[in-house]
């Protein structure tokens, strides 16, 4: 934007052009108010005509003064790019409630549903549930336009105290046409209560503009948000009915615009926010509705970057040819190949695991009333991490079996942390984190970053985490590399058996080494008689400190995975140990995505289940599709129709008609018959295409309910599949249909009733 902000807040330097909308407001109307109009002919006359300033000075009676209402801004910067966004209503209402209770107060106010935190003195915004840089904050009631800009900017508060001192002043004594010089070089004149304008300093003018008069271009000059365009939300329902957490695929951005997971969470966010509106209006209204809580999960950061050293060493590895390409190879697809080694995958899922119980302990500490439940969704790779996660999860039965069989108790085998400073001989760091009321439990939920912000140096921070991620689980309470994943199983005689002190049954063990042996040959395997585990056998799954409701999968090759493992079918009554419900939802140009309901029910073909629009209809080309598909299903079935009505025709013709064969009347009556026959199971098989099919159970891993879910592509999707293919893997994020569908399913476990608007 040509003309932002810098970073101290000083004014652009361009210089806009022109720009006089109000210059013909009626001027009985109040200063600073929503009901000002604007002249259809303000383009045509210039704001710095002589003639028009002493035309706007006709008002016989001053406007009278009202203090302006503030607002506050939050900046959002952008590369090059810096906006300012309002706060909800509600938000900027407790921002200026705690600023007039002591501006000088490190009063910390938190805004947008909890998830920031502001520091009303600082005028800082700072994020709670991830990394992001502070923003800055200002509470505005002055903003100015130039030509070029898009919206309005907020002055800097000092800039705008002075433009209020006098505006006030003119108002108060009906004195115009003031001028302000500020120290900057720039110039505000108040020609009147409706014609504000900010002229730029010489030396920032064109080269031909000789002097600061009527030639240079001014700025708009706004008091109050009520006169300017832009939209404020009334702000985020106070109750979470559920907590949803969004694990991103492979690579730093999530989308076409190279968007952050966080970003497209957030738009993920306002989608629900604006369905819930639509399609739970009513219940909204009652009370009985609140909202959903989207958290993004990010472990691109652990992997790569100075987490780890991978990069660095891919980058000695890597061809100086191509490199943009080479780069994006690098920094995306590689996650791909890291989650089949076991090194890295055993990173990613432990980046995961602690990610979202750190959130989830973080939700619970600012959101103490909370008590709905929680689910999870994957993108892409996300959803396989999640896929194995979810499999290879513990029951409480199963935890207790573990203590009762004699196992240790899975938790780390030091007492105390300062036992574990010790062994280390970082004891000197036991102060700094006593500080903050850390133990235990604290330490493991800790990321690198949080032992950064302690003061902590690289060397000691490593050693602790590298220490807390070892002696987590002890050996003897880490899953046996040859368990399988419960209902898993592909055929076998005699099934494994997983002992919690990691040994196997005597009996199938040999059989399961020969097995694997067979794997690694050359020759061809019978993967039907093939036992093997879901997921990296070398891996230590961790367990998070929830049982979700629901997995939601977007975009999942799931499916491919699981069949490169060697799994042939899923066993119908599988379910996930923690988690009963599983939606795999894809767009069905999406080159990534793979169904998993052949896998369950192999000897049906089921059409995928088709995601309303969230409009309550069919996109057009598809009803269009639909329509001359029935078209052609009537005209076959008139055809049929007619040609019974000829045999029965033919049948009724008089006696005497009919030559004279005795022994052939049986054999014409058998044929009539049979056309009648094939005629009458014409119409039952068509009329059964055109009505609803009824529910088909498709295993247990969604409750006996369909798994697959196919999102409507767009009309202009539909003329080039492969032009769209990329883009389709990436639209989830934007897609309100997939939105709805999740909201619905969360909703319809609460009891609430769906609504469908009114088109």
């Amino acid at each position: 934007m040509s003309d932002s902000r810098g970073e101290e807040g000083g004014l652009s330097q361009a210089a806009p052009t022109n720009n006089t909308q109000d210059l013909f407001d009626s001027s009985s109307q109040t200063v600073a108010t929503p009901q000002d109009k604007v002249s259809p002919v303000v383009d045509e006359i210039s704001p710095s005509s002589t003639s028009s300033f002493e035309m706007l000075d006709m008002e016989s009676v001053p406007a009278p003064y009202h203090v302006v209402q503030p607002h506050w801004f939050f900046c959002r910067r952008a590369d090059d790019n810096t906006s300012w966004l309002p706060f909800s209503i509600e938000d900027s209402d407790k921002l200026e409630d705690a600023y007039g209770n002591g501006a000088d107060k490190d009063t910390v106010v938190a805004v947008d549903g909890e998830r920031y935190d502001v520091n009303v003195k600082e005028r800082r915004r700072y994020a709670v549930y991830w990394e992001q840089a502070p923003t800055e904050v200002r509470r505005c009631t002055w903003f100015y336009k130039g030509d070029k800009d898009t919206r309005f900017m907020p002055y800097p508060e000092d800039f705008s105290e002075r433009l209020e001192d006098a505006y006030k002043q003119a108002v108060t004594k009906d004195e115009w046409k003031k001028k302000l010089d500020f120290p900057s070089g720039e110039t505000v004149i108040l020609h009147n209560p409706k014609l504000i304008m900010q002229y730029q300093p010489i030396g920032l003018q064109d080269e031909w503009v000789s002097s600061p008069s009527e030639h240079t271009r001014p700025r708009t000059v706004k008091r109050g948000v009520d006169n300017i365009s832009v939209e404020i939300l009334d702000g985020e329902p106070e109750k979470v009915d559920h907590l949803v957490f969004m694990v991103h695929g492979i690579g730093p951005a999530c989308d076409l615009r190279f968007r952050s997971i966080i970003q497209c969470v957030n738009d993920f966010r306002s989608a629900s926010l604006s369905l819930l509106a639509s399609h739970y209006k009513r219940a909204q209204q009652e009370g009985k509705v609140g909202r959903v809580e989207f958290l993004p999960v990010n472990w691109h950061s652990a992997l790569h970057g100075d987490a780890t050293g991978v990069d660095e060493d891919i980058q000695r590895i890597t061809l100086p040819s191509i490199s943009r390409l080479r780069h994006f190879t690098n920094d995306t697809l590689l996650d791909l190949f890291f989650y089949n080694s076991p090194t890295y995958c055993q990173t990613i899922v432990d980046t995961v695991a602690s990610e979202i119980n750190r959130l989830h302990v973080l939700f619970k500490q600012r959101h103490p009333e909370f008590s709905g439940a929680v689910s999870v969704v994957g993108h892409s790779l996300g959803s396989l991490i999640l896929f194995d996660m979810l499999t290879n999860q513990r029951t409480g039965s199963e935890v207790n079996t573990e203590k009762m069989s004699g196992s240790e108790h899975c938790h780390i085998s030091i007492d105390t942390l300062e036992q574990i400073l010790t062994r280390l001989g970082l004891q000197q760091y036991l102060a700094t984190l006593q500080a903050e009321n850390m133990d235990l439990e604290s330490l493991v939920l800790c990321q690198e970053t949080d032992l950064k912000d302690l003061g902590i140096p690289l060397g000691p921070r490593k050693k602790i985490l590298n220490y807390v991620r070892r002696k987590w689980l002890p050996k003897d309470c880490r899953p046996s590399t040859a368990c399988l994943a419960p209902g898993f199983q592909v055929t076998l005689q005699e099934p494994l058996i997983c002992d919690p002190d990691d040994n196997q049954s005597p009996g199938p063990m040999p059989q399961q080494s020969q097995l694997h042996r067979a794997q690694s040959v050359t020759s061809a395997v019978d993967y039907e008689y093939f036992d093997m585990g879901i997921g990296q056998v070398s891996i230590d799954y961790p367990q998070l400190s929830f049982h979700p409701q629901t997995f939601f999968a977007f975009g999942s090759p799931i499916g491919m995975f699981l069949t490169v493992r060697g799994l042939k079918r899923i066993d119908p009554n599988y379910t996930f140990p923690t988690c009963k419900s599983f939606y795999n939802i894809y767009h069905p140009y999406d080159p990534v995505a793979y169904r998993i309901e052949p896998m369950i029910v192999s000897e049906v073909d089921l059409e995928p289940m088709l995601i309303p629009h969230h409009k309550g209809r069919k996109r057009m080309h598809l009803e269009l599709k639909d329509s001359l598909t029935r078209m052609g299903m009537d005209l076959k079935n008139n055809v049929l129709g007619s040609l019974r009505t000829a045999w029965q025709s033919f049948a009724r013709l008089p006696v005497a008609a009919l030559p004279p064969v005795e022994a052939d009347e049986t054999t014409i009556e058998t044929n009539i018959q049979e056309i009648q026959g094939v005629c009458e199971e014409a119409e039952p098989m068509v009329s059964s295409e055109q009505t609803e099919q009824p529910e088909i159970k498709v295993g247990m891993l969604n409750g006996g309910r369909r798994i697959d879910y196919v999102l409507q592509e767009k009309p202009i999707e539909s003329f080039n599949e492969y032009l769209f293919a990329i883009q389709s893997h990436l639209c989830y994020w934007e897609s309100e249909d997939t939105a709805l569908l999740l909201l619905k399913e969360i909703y319809d476990k609460l009891g609430v009733a769906f609504e469908q608007p009114q088109q």
